[in-house]
């Protein structure tokens, strides 16, 4: 097997980077007791603060403000409204305030938030939503941390992607997040194409034209790739059960639980928002699967200790 200081470069030697190996190892192994097919080996895995960064806000929230600033200075009537009103006012706290209450249940901001969601881009070709979130994340910066968003992600777990992929593991994302704002993206990014991506959906229609018809959003939402959801959208695009997750957030629960069987073990993946210093320190909307990850064996990897880099050179 390949060397993984040489694959895993910005990894510390460390528990967490030796449970990738060992786990990896095994499942390679032909003839081994844990040893799994090639076509079995899928992995899975978050995006907002698994891949990239999530805070002060998630990559999509902040694109979605844009939009809905946009629609509340063109109509007066929605600037005393939720969502619009916290994207006219760039209140931060609102936003990340519903995110984190839903991770502990209460969805009530939520489906606030995901009812403008729907509206703000209802009407709107595929298409065209997809060059608006390729500009945004080509062009944005993040508000504290001197990089573009683009440049916001992991360069640890981009290495773990290519050590998987090495292997013959195949990787997807499920996450909560919009599917059709990661996708322009993700091949560039993380070496994992469209058709590999699972998130939350907006409805969408067939429209009819002379140049052959668009596909263009509904104002209602198709499916919201969260908590239980997550594993029945697995199974649904997938048709295998993965034996490698990785989350951050006690929406990634059902899939860190369902990887692996009593019969296949699988590697479940935590990571642990640590280091204020290079990135953020929280645990807020992660305290159950903490919980459960020191109950279940599951493998935290520390941003603070595990990773000696977080981004890459911007």
């Amino acid at each position: 097997m390949t060397d993984p200081v040489e694959v895993l470069p910005s990894w510390r030697d460390t528990p967490a980077r030796q449970a990738i190996v060992d786990y990896v190892g095994r499942a390679v192994q032909e003839g081994g007791a844990q040893y799994v097919p090639p076509s079995e080996r899928i992995a899975v895995f978050d995006n907002d603060g698994t891949l990239w960064c999530e805070k002060p806000m998630p990559v999509e929230v902040g694109f979605v403000l844009q939009r809905l600033a946009e629609m509340a200075e063109q109509d007066p009537n929605l600037r005393s409204r939720q969502p619009w009103q916290a994207a006219r006012d760039k209140d931060y706290a609102w936003l990340g305030g519903a995110i984190t209450k839903h991770y502990h249940g209460d969805d009530s901001g939520v489906k606030v938030l995901l009812g403008g969601i729907v509206q703000a881009f209802a009407g709107m070709s595929v298409d065209s939503y997809a060059e608006l979130a390729a500009r945004f994340l080509q062009t944005t910066p993040h508000p504290t941390l001197g990089r573009l968003l683009r440049e916001c992600t992991y360069l640890p777990m981009i290495e773990l992607l290519r050590y998987l992929e090495a292997h013959g593991f195949t990787s997807f994302i499920a996450s909560g997040g919009d599917r059709d704002f990661m996708r322009p993206v993700t091949e560039e990014l993380y070496g994992i194409p469209a058709e590999r991506i699972i998130g939350s959906s907006t409805g969408l229609r067939y429209q009819d034209d002379d140049a052959g018809g668009s596909v263009v959003y509904q104002a209602e939402m198709d499916v919201f790739d969260d908590g239980p959801l997550k594993p029945v959208r697995i199974w649904s695009r997938i048709g295998r059960r993965p034996v490698v997750a990785g989350g951050n957030s006690n929406g990634d629960i059902p899939m860190l639980r369902y990887a692996g069987h009593p019969t296949r073990p699988g590697l479940r993946l935590l990571v642990l928002h640590d280091d204020e210093d290079r990135e953020f320190s929280y645990t807020a909307g992660a305290e159950t699967s903490l919980e459960q990850a020191r109950a279940q064996d599951w493998t935290v990897v520390s941003i603070k200790n595990d990773w000696a880099t977080v981004f890459a050179e911007a």
